[in-house]
């Protein structure tokens, strides 16, 4: 599977199964237990940048270690496994400010942010605010609430050739791939999104940070 962001906030969007192991690997997470959390995130490698249904705090399982000063072999496995550094938790702390908060300095150097893409701060929150004033048009007619819309700063740590993100609607039967084309203030983020059950429904954006614009659509 390709490198995803896992939106998922609301349970009553997922079956049973899917709701016990999302619960699963956050208390696992909260408690210590990375044995079991890198068990559950190889198994189910999507799932390596979620958090908890219903939370409010927004910590990832990587938050949770820097949070609870993890061995840096678990920080190390779970990078490796795709978990961001970029990632924000409610509160807008990346886990690197957790740890130098809690004083777990033999992680900081870890879990120190190493972007291979320049955005000024300004130019990325113009564009993704315009990407969510289209995802929100997109996806009117279902659940917006039990989501979160794709953040853009982890984009920063993947180099240019990178696949494209893929961000899964449930209830779309379909979702928003996007890759970040351009760096600086002439960035570009190209959004292709579609639902496999309406013939024709594929849209291709690009977005900057002065608005959002439809270049192709009818595909898929």
């Amino acid at each position: 599977m390709g490198i995803t962001w896992d939106g998922i906030t609301g349970a009553d969007v997922l079956d049973d199964a899917q709701v016990a192991s999302r619960h699963a690997l956050a208390d696992a997470a909260r408690n210590g237990d990375w044995a079991t959390v890198l068990d559950l995130v190889e198994k189910q490698s999507r799932l390596v940048n979620a958090t908890r249904l219903g939370g409010t705090s927004l910590y990832t399982p990587l938050h949770q270690a820097a949070y609870g000063g993890a061995p840096k072999e678990v920080v190390v496995a779970l990078l490796q496994l795709g978990a961001w550094r970029m990632l924000r938790d409610a509160q807008g702390a990346r886990p690197v400010d957790l740890a130098e908060r809690r004083g777990h300095r033999p992680l900081v150097d870890l879990l120190t942010p190493q972007p291979r893409r320049f955005v000024p701060d300004e130019t990325l929150s113009d564009i993704q605010r315009h990407f969510h004033d289209m995802i929100r048009g997109r996806i009117a007619h279902l659940r917006v609430d039990a989501l979160r819309l794709p953040e853009l700063e982890p984009l920063l740590e993947l180099d240019a050739q990178t696949e494209r993100v893929w961000f899964a609607v449930p209830g779309m039967y379909g979702g928003f791939g996007y890759t970040l084309r351009n760096d600086g203030a002439a960035a570009v983020l190209v959004s292709e999104s579609w639902s496999r059950v309406v013939g024709g429904s594929g849209q291709r954006h690009e977005i900057t940070a002065h608005g959002s614009t439809l270049v192709d659509e009818g595909f898929v």
